[in-house]
């Protein structure tokens, strides 16, 4: 016969209450149990004292006759100084990303420490570099880049209305025909 301490609920809907109970591990969770060893309210501050209450002497008795408390119950047990207290689990497999997810973030992350990288690289560059070279080389760079720019802008709105004229003396031509 397997004994288990754990959670019984009670309470009504969305208004629980929790009996700590020894029963066996067969048995439903609100179905019979052999004692009553506490009692649980989550709807109480974290801080209240009638939060948790454990009959220490009974609880360890049944720890001594071999019942094993739940999770939930263990970590009761443990902030009370009834057991050592329980390791803390990891979060459960299924619920981390899939793998094309997990490349997607590794990628992502990688990208961003790039970017990272290389702001910190310009940044340090001028730091190092001369004040006066690097003013000398920025306006002769500029203004190279921005003639060849000026004169695509220069000849695109001259090839339009040459090609809009012809349009418009051959309209004027047919109007005259026509009357």
């Amino acid at each position: 016969m397997a004994l288990k301490i754990r959670l019984a609920r009670g309470g009504t809907k969305k208004r629980p209450y929790y009996r700590i109970v020894v029963a066996e591990a067969s048995r439903p969770r609100d179905g019979r149990y052999i004692e009553r060893v506490g009692n649980y309210n989550p709807m109480l501050d974290k801080d209240h004292p009638d939060r948790i209450k454990l009959l220490e002497d009974r609880i360890k008795h049944w720890i001594s006759v071999g019942a094993l408390p739940t999770d939930r119950v263990a970590k009761f047990l443990g902030t009370a100084k009834i057991i050592p207290m329980p390791e803390v689990r990891e979060s459960p497999q299924k619920s981390q990303p899939k793998q094309k997810a997990q490349e997607r973030a590794k990628g992502k992350v990688e990208k961003e420490a790039a970017i990272a990288e290389a702001k910190a690289a310009a940044e340090a560059a001028p730091k190092e570099e001369a004040k006066p070279e690097a003013a000398e080389e920025k306006p002769a760079e500029e203004p190279k880049a921005e003639e060849p720019k000026a004169e695509a802008a220069e000849e695109k709105p001259a090839e339009e209305p040459k090609a809009e004229e012809p349009k418009a003396e051959e309209s004027k031509k047919k109007e005259p025909e026509a009357k």
